[in-house]
């Protein structure tokens, strides 16, 4: 207190304000000789003294207050100030130097505390490589990059380099080690480098299905006890032995693995003890797989293994447990958000803004791809027990369309009825009225459901060949889902039939807008195009559909097809030389090979393909045509017997083939067995000339009684035979005469009368029957191109076949295709179509 002064009532309280000290004038310091004395002295390059409070040491110097007193100032709680000195203490040291101050500085030198002015730094030293660990790290790092490279060779499917990949890291690891051990560093061995050079080897080895390789690495790294955790690779060699189908120790491997991993990975656990339930369904030990499937669903439920439980229980049989297996399959939870969590909002505007950026993101992708694999599970698993867990299949479809109701898969159940419906036209069941009232009760659904029914219901009905229900139901399901690829098809079949070619390409070209990988518009629209004779167009569409079923031999046929009509008959060979690699038993495609050889000249290669065909359709008659007048041609009337016999066979009512046959053995000189056969023939057949002749002349020559007998018969049937034919002349006499009246009579009127429905029948009637005649003659031309009926025993000149025969393939392979498509699938069940003339949908 005695540092303490009280201002009394005299004291001026502004006094000293106004004193000038003179130490804090700078303008002056130039004049200042001492001052400047101190700076060029070493006196003046010592740490400057600060005032602050709290601040660096300022040693002993007392301070200047206001009252013109010096003294050192102490703290308001008593403590010295920082620096102060106290009396008989020692001065604690300080730094004689401060940051960018040297003591060489000179007179004239420039303030540079950072050096500037020295230039640059020196370059660094280089590496020096020859040292051991040097290049020991260097070896480590081409290993590394090795097995980054086979890995992204895998990843893009070059197998092979990935693999070369692979055992050039194995050469430069064992080259790694083999530097350590020179440079005496066999204690820092890199254990994680050898790891994977050996698991990244062991891999390629497997992916290129060198089994016995890989299972040799793997065994190296599993038997190393330096190798932490590697007994779960035992997984890696279950799996192995799981393709080369060793099942026994597949299951051994898998064991071990289990074994080897704790509790803690569960999820892993999990799926090991999945695989050991579907190699013991491989090995026929359905119990077993049960155990292992029953232990999954009650720690781990998944839809797969619960799908799997049900094909177990339905291998042994067993229906209450296929019920209980169903009801867990349905109830397990797949982890995914509603749907709802994607429709936007009209408030929030920020919110619509995030949920229009995850509407399709990758992980609603996933979301809605899980959902999808389970619809199929739940979906096949209904068609499967369905039938086995009730008396009827009926009943069992119901009982599961119930229990999908209740559930979180509620829209399922009207996929289920409309497959319940499906499956009755599977089984070819086509009048089954309970299939047709299922898919009709679907009228008043929603558009989907309504769109997929009635698309079945078109399908059905253009099946039984009711066009106009057919085109109402498929108008019924444009209507309801206009985006419909498969109804789109079967408009365009039910405008087909009706002849109206451009319409139904139309609505071929509609349903590929819609669906550009929808194949079966693609083959329709290719007919349509060639019924409009528009063949490049044609040949177009089944090109870029021949480019998408690679091994489609009704593509590769129209192909064909297409080329043989726009004169190109050497394309043509070449497609159906394909179509006979897909299908080498088509007898149909075998014998248009030899048609369009035996246009080009070449009878052998045509005579090869035409035995291939007799081989596989010993009843196609134009081949059997073929082949008799061939052997007829080169003079081995004896092996045309047997195809002449054969088409007796199958068309026992025309005379002409034993005819045929007779003559052929005329020909080869067996006169008995030739008269036999006459007489075989005119007993079926007792009118007919041609037989008759032919009796009256081999008894003449052989010397026979029944000569006589004979030709009285002869005579008689060809007075009878020109009888027929004067009355039948007269008759086309007195009708051309009646029509000429007919129409001189009634001229003025029937100048105007409209064309009735009667007349377009009768039409359609006159065409077909011109059709089939014309058909007739080229059949009776080939007759009398073989040697016959009206030709004396003794000739022996051959006569010329007539080669042009009717495309065997078109009827059947020009009808269009269905295109009823179902919303259900039906992989699991096989892929038998529904007519057969079907592209798989």
């Amino acid at each position: 207190m005695e540092n303490v002064h009280l201002a009394v009532e005299e004291d001026d309280l502004y006094s000293g304000y106004n004193d000038y000290n003179p130490t804090f004038d700078s303008e002056e310091l130039e004049n200042d000789v001492a001052f400047q004395q101190a700076v060029r002295t070493s006196h003046g390059r010592r740490p400057p003294m600060t005032a602050k409070f709290p601040g660096t040491a300022i040693g002993a110097r007392p301070l200047a207050s206001s009252f013109g007193t010096r003294m050192a100032m102490a703290s308001s709680m008593g403590r010295p100030m920082t620096g102060a000195v106290q009396e008989g203490a020692a001065r604690p040291m300080t730094a004689v130097r401060a940051a960018g101050y040297t003591s060489s500085l000179t007179h004239g030198s420039s303030f540079d505390p950072l050096g500037q002015s020295r230039g640059p730094a020196p370059p660094l030293e280089a590496k020096n490589e020859d040292t051991p660990e040097e290049k020991i790290k260097i070896l480590e790092k081409k290993v590394n990059d090795l097995i980054e490279e086979s890995c992204m060779a895998q990843s893009m499917g070059s197998l092979q380099l990935a693999l070369e990949k692979a055992k050039e890291a194995g050469r430069k690891e064992r080259a790694l080690a083999r530097q350590r051990e020179q440079s005496g560093n066999v204690d820092h061995i890199n254990l994680d480098l050898t790891y994977s050079v050996l698991l990244n080897l062991a891999n390629q080895y497997a992916n290129n299905e060198m089994y016995p390789e890989a299972l040799n690495s793997y065994q190296v790294i599993v038997k190393n006890k330096m190798f932490s955790n590697a007994g779960r690779l035992k997984v890696n060699m279950a799996n192995i032995y799981f393709k080369q189908k060793n099942y026994p120790k597949a299951i051994k491997f898998y064991r071990m693995a289990l074994d080897q991993i704790s509790n803690t990975h569960k999820e892993m656990r999990i799926k090991i003890m999945q695989n050991i339930g579907v190699v013991f369904v491989r090995l026929g030990q359905y119990s077993d797989a049960i155990t292992s499937f029953e232990h999954i669903m009650s720690e781990s439920p998944n839809i797969k293994t619960g799908f799997n439980l049900i094909l177990c229980y339905y291998a042994i049989g067993d229906r209450e447990r296929m019920k209980k297996a169903f009801q867990k399959l349905i109830s397990v939870p797949l982890g995914i958000d509603d749907e709802e969590k994607y429709i936007p909002s009209n408030d929030d505007t920020n919110t619509n803004m995030v949920i229009e950026a995850i509407k399709n993101d990758k992980l609603h992708q996933m979301e809605r791809d899980v959902k999808v694999l389970a619809e199929k599970y739940i979906m096949t698993a209904a068609k499967l027990i369905a039938p086995a867990i009730e008396t009827s299949f009926a009943n069992g479809f119901d009982w599961c369309v119930d229990m999908v109701k209740s559930s979180q898969y509620v829209e399922l159940a009207n996929d289920l009825e409309i497959n319940k419906a499906i499956t009755y036209l599977r089984q070819k069941d086509f009048n089954q009225v309970e299939a047709v009232e299922t898919l009709k009760t679907f009228e008043k659904k929603d558009s989907r459901v309504k769109s997929a029914a009635a698309t079945n219901l078109s399908f059905l009905y253009f099946l039984e060949k009711d066009y106009d229900q057919a085109e109402r139901y498929a108008d019924l399901a444009m209507n309801a889902d206009r985006y419909n690829p498969a109804a789109l098809i079967n408009k365009g079949n039910t405008v087909f039939v009706k002849q109206d070619h451009e319409k139904a390409g139309e609505f071929y070209k509609e349903a590929l807008r819609n669906d550009s990988s929808c194949t079966g518009a693609l083959y329709n629209l290719g007919l349509t195009y060639k019924r409009l004779n528009r063949l490049e167009e044609a040949l177009d569409c089944f090109l870029k559909l021949h480019a998408i079923l690679r091994n489609s031999s009704q593509v590769m046929y129209q192909l064909a097809n297409l080329y043989e009509q726009l004169g190109d008959p050497h394309q043509a060979v070449e497609w159906l030389m394909q179509v006979i690699s897909v299908t080498p038993t088509d007898p149909h495609a075998l014998a248009k090979l030899g048609k369009l050889h035996d246009d080009e000249g070449d009878k052998s290669q045509a005579f090869q393909y035409y035995c291939e065909s007799y081989r596989y359709c010993p009843s196609n008659i134009d081949v059997i045509t073929w082949l008799g007048a061939y052997y007829i041609e080169t003079q081995f009337c004896e092996k045309a017997i047997q195809y002449f016999e054969r088409a007796t066979l199958i068309q026992p009512t025309q005379v002409n083939w034993q005819l045929i046959t007779a003559s052929c053995y005329r020909r080869s000189g067996n006169y008995q067995k030739a008269l036999e056969t006459y007489k075989d023939i005119h007993r079926k057949f007792p009118d007919n000339v041609e037989c008759l002749r032919f009796l009256v002349r081999l008894s003449t020559d052989m010397g026979l009684k029944e000569v006589q007998e004979y030709a009285t018969k002869l005579k008689k049937v060809e007075k009878m035979k020109e009888i027929r034919e004067q009355r039948v002349k007269s008759g086309r006499e007195s009708s051309a005469r009646g029509r000429k009246e007919g129409r001189e009579g009634s001229a003025g009127s029937s100048a105007f009368k409209p064309l009735m429905f009667e007349d377009v029948d009768d039409v359609k009637a006159d065409s077909s029957h011109s059709s089939s005649s014309t058909k007739g003659e080229r059949l009776s031309t080939k007759m009398r191109s073989l040697p016959g009926s009206n030709e004396p025993y003794e000739a022996s000149s051959p006569k010329e076949l007539d080669a042009s025969y009717v495309d065997p393939l078109g009827p059947q392979m020009e009808r269009p295709k269905t295109g009823a498509k179902k919303r259900i699938d039906d992989d699991d069940f096989g892929d038998e179509e529904l007519g057969d003339d079907l592209l798989p949908e």
